[in-house]
């Protein structure tokens, strides 16, 4: 059973505090993208968090603190990534591509709100073809909090991208000290600052890259299972455009039998369906039988989510879909 952990990068974001990345960070060239999220956001009249902060505004405590980096700059939003479509993601794995263009180009930081980030990372790295570094971090606490974690995280990214052993491992994730693939990274915890931790291997194996393809005209719609749920939710994704389904199930993926029988129509008429479970921790695996059971389901064609989660699940089944896999190979 995979485990919900966090993995303790051998890098120096792991070994030494982050006030001491200008003596420990080489020299690169590193190119920020930025898109809004807590760690852009000050507090409105009211209180209420807005992003508000330019991408200069950010890297400017860092650059100071890493003489030695060249940092190129590009904001392309100011997001609560919440309101994060297919086609904002679209336009930062396009922004991506384009700065690993440059040879000159160490690697890539993108800044993002943690409500989606898992999301956005799980994009990146389908499509990311690159031996060289994208790392994506953003803050739990606003720019101008006194206790904000934004610039610690920022410097353990530059440290990160900055490092050999970064090299031809994917899109990672680097928050409270913590260092993750993409794949597998889930937000574990609302206000912590160790906000992420993985449901996966240390070391996941990572599906050969797909080539780039818009996700903005794919429609993939999450069903939430629970005891004894039919086919409504279903049947309004379907009456939507949905041209594949998530079911977040119960247990290792498994749903109510009215709800299975629904899902048996869908797979019939060639719509995917993946399989995966609210459980926080483990793998779905199709054991059971009878009208809702992960085994019955498997049988008629569902694919199971193995150690991901529904937002990811999603981006992958997305992706899947513009570029024509078949999605289990992404699973």
């Amino acid at each position: 059973m995979a485990r919900l952990n966090t993995m303790t990068a051998s890098s120096p974001a792991a070994e030494t505090a982050a006030a001491q990345s200008q003596d420990d960070t080489q020299a690169a060239h590193i190119v920020v993208i930025t898109t809004g999220g807590t760690i852009a956001c000050t507090a409105d009249e009211q209180g209420h968090l807005v992003p508000t902060v330019s991408g200069e505004e950010l890297i400017a405590p860092v650059a100071a603190r890493c003489p030695q980096v060249q940092f190129t700059i590009r904001d392309i939003h100011r997001l609560d990534s919440s309101s994060m479509t297919f086609a904002d993601v679209d336009g930062i794995v396009a922004a991506v591509h384009e700065a690993l263009a440059d040879e000159t180009v160490t690697g890539v930081i993108v800044t993002h709100g943690t409500d989606s980030m898992e999301e956005t990372a799980c994009a990146l790295d389908v499509f990311h073809a690159d031996p060289r570094p994208v790392v994506v971090t953003g803050a739990q606490h606003p720019h101008n909090h006194p206790d904000s974690d934004g610039l610690f995280n920022l410097l353990d990214a530059v440290n990160i991208v900055a490092a050999p052993t970064a090299q031809g491992i994917g899109v990672l994730i680097v928050f409270g000290r913590a260092v993750l693939p993409a794949r597998g990274a889930v937000k574990w915890h609302t206000t912590d600052e160790l906000a992420f931790a993985t449901n996966g291997p240390e070391e996941p194996v990572r599906p050969d890259p797909l080539p780039v393809k818009p996700l903005a005209d794919i429609r993939v719609e999450v069903i939430a299972a629970y005891p004894g749920c039919d086919g409504t939710l279903v049947d309004a994704a379907i009456a939507a455009g949905a041209q594949g389904l998530v079911v977040c199930g119960l247990g290792s993926g498994n749903v109510a039998q009215a709800l299975g029988n629904r899902l048996a129509e869908v797979l019939k008429d060639g719509i995917p369906v993946v399989l995966t479970t609210r459980v926080p921790r483990g793998e779905v695996t199709a054991l059971y039988g009878g009208g809702g059971g992960g085994a019955t389901l498997h049988q008629l064609g569902a694919i199971g989510s193995s150690y991901l989660r529904a937002g990811q699940a999603r981006v992958l089944l997305a992706a899947a879909i513009a570029t024509g896999v078949h999605p289990q190979t992404l699973f």
